[in-house]
């Protein structure tokens, strides 16, 4: 019998467009003979669907532009329903899988993850105690520390903190980072609000782009050298794909050069010396341990240029799918297609429930 799985995209974040690319491409590439597979959209103003129309119709928002095609429904947090509710007829309907293709908040940082907990469906991902914690770049870091895993140095300043004290903010990123510097919001994804500044009034201004994004920002050293991302899955026995190397085509691998501008360079198996691709290999694997991860995430490095160093980047639990994403790249690039890479993530979930 087959298994039904929901499939959730939109979202109340600022990666909302994002989230709508890669469950298009999710749907269209579910094995169709093993899945029943329903869709739910999230609108940005937190309104959810069911949706009945063509996955090819999701990105640009399409879904919404034909009000025949959408249903008013919500997943149900009582376990007896294990699944979604009807709300124009009251019915319920069992789920046996949900698939949270939900990049930043209100979906990838526990929020989504605690309603499925306690509505008791398996889900795809990680729990909502580690999505929490590798959502928030603070508490990633902060772990990271703990757990004997080198990275850039970082500090992390609340809004509060910030306008109380922007000078002693100022100076102290001055000495401890240097410029240039990277400005970031503690909790959000596809590099949104995030800037690169290189004196003091670029960072005052990079200060107050991170904070239209979120309450908490990390401030982090730069580091020349690489970007080498690793794709890691599985609950208790992760496993690890190959390393894949990105070279933006802007200053840094920003919003625009992840979506927008498409010469930006992926190299998979990325130009490293086979050696430093199985230290990355074993270190994402360590992060994904450290941090309580399950199901899947991508972990990202920094290879020093000076002296071939490894760093660690930062965590993502629900990567992009979109066609040109590095997670499904990576994995194809080790012999597992697109649609096996998704039966394998349904299958760890039910595992882990």
């Amino acid at each position: 019998m087959k298994k039904k799985v929901l499939i959730l995209f939109g979202g109340v974040s600022s990666e909302h467009d994002v989230s709508l690319v890669s469950a298009s491409s999710v749907i269209k590439n579910i094995p169709a003979g093993k899945y029943d597979v329903l869709t739910m959209g999230i609108t940005k103003d937190g309104e959810f669907y069911l949706y009945k129309g063509d996955a090819d119709s999701i990105p640009e928002g399409g879904w919404l532009k034909d009000e025949s095609l959408l249903e008013r429904a919500v997943i149900s947090p009582v376990r007896s329903h294990h699944g979604i509710i009807h709300l124009e007829t009251g019915e319920t309907e069992r789920i046996d899988i949900v698939f949270p293709v939900l990049h930043g908040k209100n979906g990838e940082d526990g929020t989504m993850q605690g309603l499925l907990e306690l509505s008791g469906i398996p889900y795809v991902g990680c729990n909502h105690l580690s999505s929490a914690i590798c959502m928030d770049k603070a508490f990633t870091n902060t772990v990271a520390d703990f757990s004997g895993i080198a990275q850039a140095k970082w500090l992390a300043y609340t809004k509060e903190e910030y306008a109380d004290a922007p000078a002693d903010c100022l100076k102290k990123a001055e000495e401890y980072l240097g410029y240039p510097v990277f400005v970031k919001p503690a909790n959000a994804g596809s590099s949104v609000g995030i800037s690169k500044a290189k004196n003091a009034s670029e960072f005052a201004e990079a200060c107050k782009t991170a904070f239209e994004h979120d309450r908490k920002i990390v401030l982090e050293e730069c580091i020349v050298g690489r970007e080498l991302e690793c794709a890691v899955m599985g609950n208790a026995r992760p496993v690890a794909s190959t390393v894949g190397e990105i070279v933006p085509c802007n200053d840094f691998y920003d919003y625009d050069a992840k979506y927008i501008d498409d010469n930006s360079a992926l190299h998979i198996p990325a130009r490293i010396p086979a050696e430093k691709i199985e230290e990355i290999r074993d270190l994402a694997v360590k992060t994904y341990k450290a941090l309580g991860c399950s199901g899947l995430s991508r972990v990202d490095f920094f290879m020093h240029e000076s002296d071939g160093k490894i760093l660690f980047n930062e965590i993502n639990t629900i990567p992009g799918f979109t066609s040109i994403s590095m997670f499904p790249k990576l994995f194809g690039a080790v012999g597992i297609p697109y649609g096996e890479l998704i039966d394998r993530l349904f299958e760890y979930a039910l595992e882990r429930q």
